[in-house]
């Protein structure tokens, strides 16, 4: 079997948005061999679609189509370690993975860079797609269907709490939200920061990111639909988190902290408690590895495929 490892993402980082994106280390993992047929099963207790809307398989059935190579069906089985619809770029992992497990599968007729390519004109646009694949920091264009981006190694003094609550926001809702123009002056108001937050956190200007994470273009609209949000910016703020910001469209909210605030997940928690919202904290690392794809006899053998679950 084909083993794929995607990274959550944290696309937007405050003002860079549909253009920045960070790889976290929390990870979906995918299993895919050939099989006559369509068979998709979650290892976890995410309910998945298990038949072909599956956006795992529809990916890679487009890949096998693209490639013209004949496509008779996957045996997929999935481990959702990624919460769906909570900003944090599951979808974009399900893109990621079909791609890269149908270019194993087909012994590899496309780059790394052409994946990059295919899978933002999939997804639409490149802040999360991007860094899943290559890792990192990452600012991204799409233009003609191929992308142009930078990846850049951020200070090893940030840790991320991903503050994510127990309800979703579908990404076509956030998006809807947003107004169709902005101001000249709020246009640079976001360039401006969003420069600044890039050569701070790679340059390890911590003391910046505060201002740079401010933006004009999406937060605004967007904190409007996540209940609470405005509760936990103030608790980090109180906690002397470098930045927070909305990760991808929300409803999770991302804070920078120093990694040696030890106390800060201690306290955090302690404060959630007597929040009306209910939140849960995972503290992140970034990931700087990206995806990665390999065979995996093992899997293969430690399950009896044909006794499987299926859904």
């Amino acid at each position: 079997m084909i083993k794929i490892q995607v990274p959550a993402t944290s696309a937007n980082i405050g003002p860079g948005f549909d253009s920045m994106g960070l790889a976290l280390r929390l990870y979906n993992r995918v299993w895919m061999e050939e099989h006559d047929g369509i068979r998709i099963a979650a290892l976890d207790d995410t309910e998945v679609p298990a038949d072909e809307n599956n956006l795992i398989y529809k990916t890679a059935g487009f890949l096998y189509e693209l490639c013209g190579k004949p496509f008779s069906g996957l045996s997929i089985l999935q481990e959702n370690n990624i919460p769906m619809t909570r900003g944090l770029g599951s979808s974009s992992a399900c893109i990621v993975a079909g791609l890269l497990g149908a270019n194993e599968l087909l012994d590899r007729p496309l780059s790394k860079s052409d994946i990059v390519n295919l899978a933002a004109v999939l997804e639409g646009h490149p802040d999360n797609s991007t860094p899943a694949i290559l890792g990192g920091l990452t600012a991204a264009v799409l233009q003609e269907s191929r992308v142009y981006s930078v990846k850049v190694p951020i200070s090893e003094r940030l840790k991320f709490a991903l503050f994510i609550p127990d309800f979703e926001l579908k990404t076509e809702v956030a998006r809807a939200a947003l107004p169709e123009q902005v101001s000249h002056k709020d246009a640079v108001f976001n360039l401006s920061r969003t420069a600044l937050m890039m050569a701070s956190l790679f340059s390890g200007r911590l003391e910046n990111l505060r201002v740079a994470v401010e933006d004009r273009l999406h937060q605004p609209y967007r904190i409007k639909l996540i209940p609470g949000a405005e509760d936990i910016f103030n608790l980090c703020n109180q906690l002397n988190a470098y930045a927070c910001c909305v990760s991808g469209a929300g409803p999770t909210i991302m804070a920078m902290v120093n990694v040696t605030d030890v106390s800060f997940k201690e306290r955090a928690e302690a404060a959630l408690t007597t929040f009306p919202q209910k939140f849960h904290l995972k503290m992140l690392d970034c990931d700087e590895n990206g995806a990665t794809v390999s065979r995996d006899e093992g899997m293969a053998e430690s399950l009896n495929l044909e006794e499987t679950k299926w859904g």
